[in-house]
């Protein structure tokens, strides 16, 4: 349907059981989901904007769908740092709004986001980067059952370490807090925390929960990985290298 919508140039709202894309004129202009922190969290949570700036902009442009032009426009965010952001926002929830599912699939034509539109996302780009990043945490560790449970750290492998951004995860992780719980409450994309605690499931610094599929236990001593470049680094690499060939 994404495909098909995208084709006609349609503008509206793409309603799934995991989340909500918002297309204008065909392309991706905002997406939502619950498992993924939205904006608010990302900017406010993350240090990048004061609780009371956000707050001022939901509240004056909320109604005309001008958030994102409102923060450029007052000079609380840059257009650059804006555009980041919310391209991340928008990758992050779409992940989880196109995952399979078996509910049906809906579309409201003409239905806007009061956030409003930032930078235009080309529909094929945004399936392209949702299935790249599927097969990302399968060649990460291939072991589901660890992105919703809650996360367990392990005692640090003899002769291990981790960088200051795992670490920041593990000092949060209390054995409670699922990956995504952990998303919000460090306003990082979900995505990007899903891959950090298969990762650290993997170099054995967190338990992994029993196996959702018979015969397929985790390993007892996960092998040491080669390092891997961090997601939020490539991404913005990814993005800023759109950015500038897409004036």
């Amino acid at each position: 349907m994404l495909v098909r919508l995208a084709a006609e140039g349609a503008t509206g709202a793409l309603l799934r059981d995991h989340g909500t894309l918002y297309l204008v004129d065909g392309d991706v202009v905002h997406a939502e989901s619950p498992a993924a922190p939205g904006m608010d969290v990302l900017l406010t949570a993350g240090g990048r904007l004061p609780r009371e700036g956000w707050d001022e902009a939901v509240d004056r442009a909320g109604a005309h769908r001008a958030v994102g032009r409102f923060l450029m426009d007052s000079g609380r965010m840059p257009r650059g740092e804006l555009e980041i952001c919310h391209l991340c926002a928008v990758f992050d929830a779409a992940f989880f709004a196109l995952s399979p599912t078996s509910g049906p699939t809906r579309f409201r034509y003409g239905v806007g986001h009061w956030f409003g539109t930032v930078r235009p996302v080309p529909a094929a780009a945004v399936e392209r980067e949702t299935a790249r990043r599927r097969e990302l945490l399968a060649s990460a560790w291939p072991y589901a059952s660890v992105d919703t449970a809650p996360v367990v750290p392990r005692p640090a492998p003899e002769g291990r370490a981790v960088g200051a951004r795992k670490r920041a995860l593990l000092d949060a992780a209390d054995g409670r807090r699922t990956p995504t719980e952990l998303a919000r409450l460090l306003g990082r994309p979900a995505f990007h925390t899903l891959l950090d605690v298969r990762r650290l499931a993997a170099a054995g610094f967190v338990e992994t929960p029993p196996a959702t599929t018979p015969h397929s236990p985790p390993p007892a001593s996960p092998a040491p990985l080669p390092p891997v470049a961090d997601p939020d680094i490539a991404l913005l690499r990814r993005l800023r290298d759109a950015l500038e060939a897409h004036p």
